[in-house]
């Protein structure tokens, strides 16, 4: 018979203060770096959408978001080379796409 109830999960070992921290540090560390691709993309390779060549100023520069080529969110090489800058038309142009190519070819 299946019940619903949650079931008693075993305590965990208590972990050490210098474990704890060192896994703090670790997980700080890693959302600074995926966090903060949108600026280092900007500055690699400028306010300009590398399909339509429209250019932003600051007051449009929301409209400016980064694409990852293969489209693996968490790879954010240092050089941004799986980065491009899409103008939000171009970036749903991109993806609809590959959605399209999908359908068409019977992929779920």
């Amino acid at each position: 018979m299946t019940t619903f109830r949650p079931r008693n999960k075993r305590p965990q070992p208590a972990k050490s203060q210098a474990e704890i921290d060192a896994t703090v540090r670790r997980m700080r560390a890693e959302a600074e770096s995926s966090s903060n691709y949108r600026e280092r993309s900007l500055k690699l390779h400028g306010w300009i959408c590398a399909k339509c060549a429209r250019e932003v100023d600051l007051a449009t520069l929301h409209l400016l978001t980064v694409h990852h080529k293969d489209g693996n969110h968490n790879n954010n090489p240092a050089d941004g080379s799986n980065w491009e800058n899409l103008c939000i038309f171009c970036h749903d142009d991109e993806h609809s796409r590959s959605l399209l190519g999908d359908y068409l070819h019977g992929k779920s």
